[in-house]
Formats: C-alpha cells, structure tokens, sequence
C-alpha cells in the first residue's frame, strides 16, 4: 500500500515533531548488544490526545514487566513520513528491529526481513485471518505480518435518499446509476463521489474494478490492468456516470478522497465508497447514513478491497528472539481489540474479530467485518506495486473524462506494470 495514509489519519506535525529525535540511534551499536528492540510505528490518531504513541508506550511497560531483561523503545511517526524514515534508515544501515508501516515488499525481497515462520509462535501465525496474512506473503514465505485492516461499503446519505424519493440502496450498477440522477434531480451536489485525484486513486480504481469482475491481477498474482473487465468497466464510468454528470461538477481526475469523505459530512454527497473511519467522521456531524456491500455490473460485487497495514522485524540486530516474543505478545486478543476498538478497525486475527463482531459496543463494524474473509488486498507482495500505483494515480482519472480512452490508457499502465516486473527478477 503505497500511500500517505491508509488506514489512519495523519498525526498532528507538532507531535511528530517531538518524535523524531528518537529515531537517530536506531540499529546503532549504543546498546552494546543488549536485549533492546526499536519498534518504528505509524501514528493512526489525529491530535495528540489520540496518539497511537500513548498505545505503544503502554503496551512496552506491560510487556517489559512480563519479560525481564528485554526492552523496547517506540518511535511513533505519522503516515507522511513513517514509510520514508524506515527506508532511509535501513538504506544507512540502522535499521530498527521492528515497523509497523505500509508496505513490506521491497525489504523482504532483499533478505532484510525475518519470515513470520522464524519470528512467531504457531498459536499466533494461525490466529491470523487466512486471506489477510496470504496478502503478506511473498514467493509464498510470509514475511509481512498483517497488523490492522479495513474493508469497503458503500456509504449512502440517508437524508438525501429521502429527499430524492429513492427506497433502497443500490445492489447493481444500473440501481447506482438510477439513484445518482434522482440525487441530481434533487439538487445534490454530488451524486456520487468519485475520488480518482492522487491521494488514493489506486483504492477507487480497484473498487470498480472488483464491481466490474476484474482486478489488478489474476488468481495467480499476474497484473491483468488492461483485461477486458476493467475496460469495460471505465467505459461505463465514462458514459454512463461521469458523462451524464452525476459525479457532480468537478473533475474525478483532481478529486482526492478526504476532498470526498469532507463534503459527505457536510451533507452535500449522496453516495461514496468508504472505509470505517468515514463513520467517525460522519456520526461527529450527524450525517445519517446506511451501508451496503459494494454494487456490482449485474449484482452485488464479487469482492470488496481490503486494506492492510504491516508489520516486520529485519534482521539486522539480531533481535529475532525479542521480537517474536514481542510480536506474540502484540497479537494476543486483548491487545489486537485494544488497539483496533480505539480506531474503528478491522482485527486481523480470527480470536479479535469473532470477540469484535459479537461485542455490540463495535455493531457499525459489524458489515465491514463480514466482508473480510473474502476481501482482495493490494499487490503488496510486488516491488513492482509502488511504481505502479504511481502511475494509476497520474493516469486512471483522464479515462473517465469526455474522450478519454481507457483501452489506452489502462494498456500503458499494464504494459509499464509488466516492463518494472521483468526488471525485479
């Protein structure tokens, strides 16, 4: 997941601010090889009385408790940086123990990590959610450990559904269709939000993609950007949604999410693919709203986009013993609903999730959960995948424009994907 944020919020620049010193002696030889562990972790709050850190912090004292003679220190960054200040440190060669960023590929292809075999207990490598910890994988060793994850609804405005006379929410791209013109009949401002601006191009280009029986790869990890599906289904988007202005008045291609998700709060969106931090957002402005899986060309869609944000433990120091205990410690039920409770995310462990979706204090999560097992992730197991986000965020939105051609453009992006792939090998 290549990205600036994805699951969490950007943390507040003051706090991350105060961070970053902290940073500087990770894999240095300072502790003489002693048995201290680095934990680098991104920051899912967005002020810091919200702060992950505050989490982190907590979990290290009760463990050190637990677990005599080993110690960790947390560095909590937020999304805007966690993911580059890794890298950079590894690429100097001080590298922490552990991270829990956004992406894993890159360092497992190049022998940084440890496996999820060489770290875990067993208990803890089956607790997780079979097809979360498969999008962790890589030539089939798992060395991305999943750490929290989010599915997608479709989110619908309840008040202007009502305005608009519209009964149900739409099951089929023809319902989407015929619910986004009675909004505009209505006045809605926009119909339906269709963010493909750069922020997360790559999460709503996928969406579609699984509504419209394709994806970003086949069953066995080949990138199939240009299948017939996909075209197919930007030609729809192109014609018979943004060509008939029910994606509102402005330009899908310079449109970013949080644009989106701001104006569904403030009532002027009728219907949006989301994520469950849009239900914060949204219950804090009293925007009434239902949710429903994803519609789909001729029916529900087949699949919902999942999203994972990972763990990993390199190599470097040494520490494999410290942190599987660690990691162990970290994925135990309570833990895992600790942290996911306070964010309104998915658990990524089969205990949590059960515990999660039968505690009516998280009923909201409730449809999200539901759609997790069948969920598809990212590519994230590519080192292809960073550059190939890159480009769907620089091109998929000039596909739904007047004369766009998304045989062409989704061809180019395939071709670029295939052409970075045969040079990883």
């Amino acid at each position: 997941m290549q990205r600036r944020r994805f699951l969490g919020l950007t943390a507040a620049g003051a706090a991350t601010a105060a961070l970053a010193p902290a940073l500087t002696a990770c894999g240095s030889d300072a502790t003489g090889g002693d048995k201290t562990i680095r934990l680098i972790a991104a920051d899912y709050g967005d002020k810091p009385t919200n702060s992950s850190k505050k989490y982190w912090d907590s979990l290290a004292r009760e463990f050190e408790s637990k677990n005599k003679g080993i110690k960790v220190n947390v560095s909590v960054l937020s999304w805007t940086e966690v993911d580059k200040k890794v890298a950079e440190l590894v690429a100097a060669g001080k590298a922490p123990d552990l991270a829990q960023i956004g992406a894993y590929a890159d360092f497992a292809a190049v022998g940084k990590l440890y496996s999820a075999e060489q770290l875990l207990s067993i208990p803890t490598q089956a607790d997780f959610i079979s097809s979360i910890a498969k999008a962790g994988e890589v030539h089939r060793v798992q060395y991305g450990l999943p750490f929290v994850s989010s599915t997608r609804l479709l989110f619908c405005n309840q008040k202007l559904f009502d305005k608009a006379g519209i009964a149900k929410a739409p099951d089929t791209w023809a319902e989407l269709q015929a619910a986004a013109a009675k909004l505009k009949a209505a006045g809605v401002k926009m119909p339906y939000g269709l963010p493909l601006g750069p922020e997360e191009a790559p999460a709503e280009t996928m969406m579609w993609m699984l509504s419209g029986g394709g994806s970003y790869t086949n069953n066995i990890g080949v990138y199939t950007i240009d299948s017939p599906e996909n075209i197919k289904t930007f030609e729809w988007l192109r014609d018979e949604f943004v060509g008939k202005g029910l994606t509102g008045s402005g330009d899908p291609a310079r449109t970013n999410r949080q644009e989106v998700f701001d104006a569904f709060t403030r009532g002027e969106v009728g219907m949006l693919n989301g994520h469950p931090t849009l239900m914060q957002q949204a219950d804090a402005k009293g925007i009434k709203y239902t949710m429903v899986p994803l519609p789909g060309a001729s029916g529900k869609a087949r699949a919902t986009m999942g999203v994972a944000d990972w763990m990993m433990g390199f190599k470097q120091n040494g520490h494999r013993e410290e942190i599987g205990k660690f990691l162990d410690f970290v994925y135990s039920k309570e833990n895992v609903l600790d942290f996911t409770g306070q964010y309104d995310l998915l658990p990524v462990t089969t205990p949590a999730s059960v515990a999660m979706a039968q505690d009516d204090q998280h009923k909201q999560l409730r449809p999200f959960i539901k759609e997790l097992p069948n969920a598809e992730f990212y590519p994230a197991d590519k080192t292809s995948w960073a550059k190939v986000s890159k480009s769907i965020k620089e091109k998929i939105g000039s596909t739904v424009q007047k004369g766009g051609d998304p045989a062409a453009v989704l061809g180019e992006i395939q071709r670029e994907a295939m052409a970075t792939e045969n040079a990883g090998r």
